[in-house]
């Protein structure tokens, strides 16, 4: 069974069997049949979702499921299986300095899939590819005229005329393409257009009786391309001359080369006795089908599916983000809800012959697996692995790479925070110390042309405040358009979006304000940003709540500089004259500001690692204050600790201080009893908060029987704000 993934069993089990085995037609790991889910023509399984989430790991685990490996060593595959990085350079430009009219990406990735189909598969014939073969020829035969480098044209038809070579023990593999090779670099070097010579050579090299009986007929598949009138080698000449065109016309040209690998493919499962030695569909992997080949290959299979043109090839594609164009009507499942039957259903449209399934994040028992997995012979925390999914999310990359950090660094490991900024060396061997785990987490997670734009912007809330940011702190030529630009990319790249935060994903924005903080050794590009933001909220509408004149936001920016004077005031002016739900709503809020290095009495960064929240939350500075004239004093302190309590409860960079879940308890249940009108929904928080904080899960505003399952799930202030709250009837 497989060892690597976590939560991705409706994909690869066998008793059951998964999605995986019942489209395959192959158990995993196993040569056992399993009987084919829609034998009429399957689905093209599209696996999306953001950085990170194990689209690659799964097409990894994949290719191991059905890769095994002889008593020599000799990997020996269970059913004839491709894997292709559509972003992997190969597809970026031509090989050579040629001209671009004989090639595209999916050119590139039609012979890189061949190749690798052809490889050896356990108990069966070896494929072969002569309808692919000749089309592939005739396209690049435009680029060989006229050269003189002999060699390297040599090279390049040998590669090609070798998927449609069949070797065998008694037989030197590459013999056939190299004869063939030179006869038709003979045959072009004649007084003919070179092209219309090497179409000729390839065709009778394709027929003569130099390879397999099977193979002869494919060679005549030309006839039926438009416009051919019955004439294969016009047929090649044409699909040529429209490749060399662009546009429209390569597409369709490119269509017809795709449909030449799936008819070949269709060949090698026909015929008597084929049933008998090939079990299971061939399987084709494309990763980040979003770029590169990825689109033409996706739009030339559905668009044949479609049309009645129909394979039993499984492509199973990934994707970043659900908001593909080519996928506009793809059948959109959960990955639970196929893991016993897709209950897919082609429509008339193209991409409704995709089955588009996002990966979710991993549970925290995903993730209290993984994290044992990596750290078997480490002793950790045992509130670790919570706080590492409430930090994540359940993102397995994140999950992984936290778990090294605390591997190589287990005096560390009772802070995350200590865990990002701590070297991490992701090689056996290596010889440097490696990168800050946060910046490798962000070379892997975040694009890597906008991450400086980003880092700044992530301290940022909606449209009008990135403005501001990047008026003050990115180029000049950034500006709206540029935050709009990136906003519209952080979606591509399937990043959520969260009401009140520009970058949704709270594990990417804590990632990128971590950076922010550690941009420079003062802190000083931090302080501007959160200046620059207490500014804007300052003069600007911003997110008011219903105290007129006070910002959350402003409040929120200041606690992330320090200063916590304003948001101790505001709560402590405001509990008796907001609503419950509103004021535990704002003081969630408050609470969320980032909290990186521990800061002196002044509100400075200081040196040290001492989280001097949990000193505040217990009342040891209690002593020391001097409450402002004419205010509560037991209110104000009970406030001040209460803030602090939650402020560190909540913070995803630490682990839970069962003390300070304690004192939050405490101090709920008794400013309880001083509000009985809303004493109902603090009574439910004083339980729930604690229970949430020790389990390692984000606080939540709960109902007024203490369920946290209602509204209030919000990160601004007056979130849930209407129906359901505590009814004590204050504006």
């Amino acid at each position: 069974m497989y060892g690597r993934l976590y939560g991705r069993g409706a994909l690869f089990d066998v008793e059951p069997a998964g999605l995986v085995p019942r489209l395959v037609g192959i158990r995993p790991y196993e040569l056992h049949a399993q009987r084919p889910e829609h034998p009429a023509g399957p689905p093209l399984l599209v696996l999306s979702g953001g950085r990170g989430v194990g689209k690659s790991a799964v097409l990894g685990e994949l290719w191991e499921a059905y890769t095994g490996h002889n008593r020599r060593g000799e990997a020996r595959r269970r059913t004839p299986v491709a894997l292709v990085d559509c972003e992997d350079e190969q597809f970026a430009g031509p090989p050579h300095e040629e001209s671009p009219e004989s090639w595209s990406p999916v050119w590139q990735a039609l012979l890189v899939v061949a190749e690798q189909l052809t490889e050896p598969v356990k108990a069966a014939g070896q494929l072969t590819f002569p309808r692919l073969t000749a089309g592939l020829v005739a396209v690049r035969a435009s680029d060989w005229s006229g050269r003189t480098d002999s060699d390297r044209i040599r090279r390049e038809l040998v590669r090609i005329l070798l998927l449609n070579e069949r070797a065998t023990r008694f037989t030197l593999a590459g013999r056939w393409a190299a004869k063939v090779a030179s006869k038709v670099i003979a045959a072009a070097s004649s007084e003919d257009p070179f092209v219309a010579a090497t179409v000729e050579a390839t065709l009778e090299a394709l027929s003569e009786g130099v390879t397999h009986r099977k193979e002869q007929r494919p060679a005549t598949w030309y006839r039926a391309y438009p416009n051919a009138g019955g004439n294969a080698k016009r047929g090649l000449l044409l699909l040529a001359g429209n490749f060399r065109a662009g546009g429209t016309s390569r597409e369709h040209a490119e269509r017809w080369l795709v449909r030449a690998l799936l008819a070949d493919l269709a060949d090698a499962y026909s015929g008597i006795g084929s049933h008998l030695t090939r079990l299971g569909r061939p399987l084709v992997l494309l990763d980040n089908a979003r770029l590169g080949p990825g689109p033409g290959l996706l739009d030339a299979v559905l668009r044949d599916r479609a049309d009645g043109v129909t394979d039993q090839v499984i492509w199973v594609a990934t994707v970043r983000g659900t908001n593909h164009p080519a996928l506009g009507d793809a059948v959109r499942r959960e990955l639970p809800d196929v893991a016993r039957t897709t209950h897919w259903e082609p429509g008339t449209s193209p991409s409704s012959r995709a089955l588009l399934v996002p990966l979710p994040p991993l549970s925290p028992d995903d993730t209290l697996h993984m994290v044992g997995a990596v750290c078997y012979d480490t002793e950790l925390p045992p509130q670790l692995p919570h706080a590492t999914h409430r930090l994540t999310g359940g993102n397995p990359l994140g999950i992984v790479l936290l778990a090294t950090a605390a591997r190589q660094h287990p005096d560390k490991a009772a802070s995350l925070g200590r865990l990002l900024i701590a070297k991490v060396k992701m090689e056996e061997g290596q010889a440097d110390d490696g990168r800050p785990a946060y910046a490798e987490l962000l070379r892997r997670l975040v694009p890597a042309d906008r991450l400086d734009e980003l880092t700044v912007l992530a301290a940022a809330h909606d449209h009008d405040s990135a403005v501001a940011l990047a008026h003050a702190g990115l180029p000049d030529d950034f500006g709206a358009s540029g935050v709009r630009s990136l906003r519209a990319r952080l979606a591509e790249e399937g990043l959520a979006a969260e009401p009140g935060q520009f970058v949704g994903d709270p594990f990417i924005r804590t990632l990128l304000l971590l950076r922010l903080h550690h941009r420079h050794p003062d802190h000083a590009k931090w302080r501007e940003v959160h200046e620059t933001m207490i500014a804007h909220f300052a003069t600007g509408l911003g997110f008011r709540t219903p105290n007129p004149g006070v910002d959350a936001f402003r409040l929120y920016h200041e606690l992330a500089l320090g200063d916590t004077a304003g948001a101790v005031a505001h709560l402590r002016d405001t509990f008796t004259t907001l609503r419950t739900r509103t004021w535990l709503d704002t003081l969630r809020f408050l609470a969320s500001a980032p909290y990186f290095h521990a800061h002196d009495a002044e509100g400075r960064d200081s040196d040290g690692h001492d989280d001097r929240r949990a000193a505040i939350a217990l009342g040891r500075t209690d002593a020391a204050q001097q409450p402002p004239d004419g205010v509560n004093t037991a209110l104000h302190l009970r406030i001040r600790r209460l803030l602090h309590a939650v402020w560190q409860v909540s913070d995803p960079l630490v682990l839970p201080d069962p003390k300070v879940c304690g004192r939050l308890e405490f101090e709920l249940l008794q400013l309880s009893d001083l509000r009985p009108a809303g004493g109902a929904l603090l009574f439910a928080a004083s339980q729930s908060w604690p229970r949430d904080a020790r389990a390692g899960r984000p606080l939540r505003t709960p109902t007024e029987e203490g369920s946290a399952d209602g509204d209030g799930d919000g990160n601004g202030p007056g979130d849930g704000d209407g129906d359901g709250d505590d009814g004590d009837g204050v504006a």
